[in-house]
């Protein structure tokens, strides 16, 4: 049995938390923690596929250049090769599962385009 009480830890980003519940080379299920005000760097993945699905708060995930805000228990993909970018615009905590597939360890790229408010990975 795997939770965040026993998942490997680490902390990214300016106060973001993850729990590695999966991570296998071809497949890795993450559960995020973004604080308000928080958001990753705009990246892609060459090879991953990635399926975000938020389980409390508010989501905003630009993906090629479209916004869309999830609330929870919806979720959205994201193929490969597609720059994208999580926020929590939000004025409370975001938790959520990321879902890749392969891993995307070595399969993450700087993507043009990010805000100036962006800090993380």
């Amino acid at each position: 049995m795997i939770s965040k009480k026993n998942a490997e830890h680490y902390i990214w980003g300016d106060r973001c938390d993850g729990w590695r519940l999966v991570h296998e080379q071809d497949r890795s299920v993450i559960h995020e923690k973004m604080p308000p005000g928080t958001c990753e760097t705009r990246h892609f993945h060459k090879q991953a596929k990635q399926f975000f699905f938020v389980l409390t708060g508010t989501m905003t995930l630009e993906a090629g250049g479209i916004e869309t805000v999830l609330r929870a228990h919806e979720g959205l993909n994201v193929p490969p090769n597609l720059p994208h970018q999580v926020f929590n615009k939000s004025g409370e905590d975001l938790e959520f599962l990321v879902i890749s597939q392969p891993s995307t360890t070595d399969d993450r790229y700087p993507a043009p385009g990010g805000t100036e408010e962006e800090r993380g990975t």
